[in-house]
């Protein structure tokens, strides 16, 4: 299956495929047409978007993306969580599905896009001064931070999708964005919720599939009142994670 956020470009790839076996054709260069066809078919294999089988035991946090862990390392005081949190980074190289995924069921609190560079993200610095878009989740009920999804363009992967919006009550794995041609994607889990990871840098993961961290819920915190209207799939999620 297509990404449907990836339309335009399957088009593109397919039309110009179409062109170009038409003048190996013409040419009579009959023999280029094993290179054409291959060819295109990777080219949309690029955009692919599988169906995937998300974890449905408790307190479990999913990878956001596809890939290779390139770091696992924890920061003191991550802002938009407001307080220390372990960061979970995934580089996506141009093979992998570019596909993200929320990595717990949680409601979307802001996203935040940020200009930057397009600096090669196999150099450390990348993750900072890329261009990247910030998502923060809280608990659909209870409202504390609980995570964030950073999307991080790259050299090559200048196109980031977010097809969901704040206040948007969103399951895990369920597929949230997409960064066309791979780059990176970060996992910030607030350490308050005793993150015990189950991966390590090198491992290679799977987005919406492999188990990156089991959390412990925060206790006691304020329910706060859903606005009246609001649907009440915020309160499913909380009884499906014992949240």
């Amino acid at each position: 299956m297509i990404s449907k956020h990836a339309k335009l470009e399957c088009i593109t790839i397919a039309a110009v495929g179409f062109m170009l076996r038409v003048v190996v054709v013409l040419m009579g260069l009959w023999w280029l047409l094993i290179l054409t066809l291959p060819a295109t078919f990777a080219l949309l294999a690029f955009f692919r978007d599988p169906e995937r089988r998300t974890p449905t035991q408790r307190g479990v946090m999913v990878a956001p993306s596809d890939g290779r862990i390139s770091s696992i390392h924890d920061v003191e005081h991550f802002e938009p969580l407001d307080g220390p949190a372990t960061c979970v980074r995934i580089f996506m190289s141009v093979l992998d599905v570019h596909i993200n995924y929320s990595p717990y069921h949680t409601a979307v609190e802001s996203i935040t896009h940020t200009p930057g560079e397009h600096l090669n993200t196999l150099k450390p610095e990348s993750a900072e001064d890329n261009e990247n878009n910030l998502l923060v989740l809280v608990h659909p009920n209870r409202q504390y931070k609980m995570a964030a999804v950073r999307q991080v363009a790259g050299m090559l992967a200048r196109t980031i999708v977010c097809h969901v919006h704040e206040e948007q009550v969103i399951q895990r794995g369920q597929r949230i964005g997409l960064i066309k041609l791979g780059s990176t994607t970060e996992l910030y889990i607030r350490q308050d919720l005793s993150p015990r990871l189950q991966v390590k840098e090198g491992q290679r993961v799977t987005g919406g599939v492999t188990v990156v961290a089991q959390i412990t819920p925060k206790e006691g915190a304020a329910i706060i009142a859903r606005p009246e209207g609001e649907p009440e799939k915020a309160e499913e999620a909380e009884s499906q994670d014992d949240i």
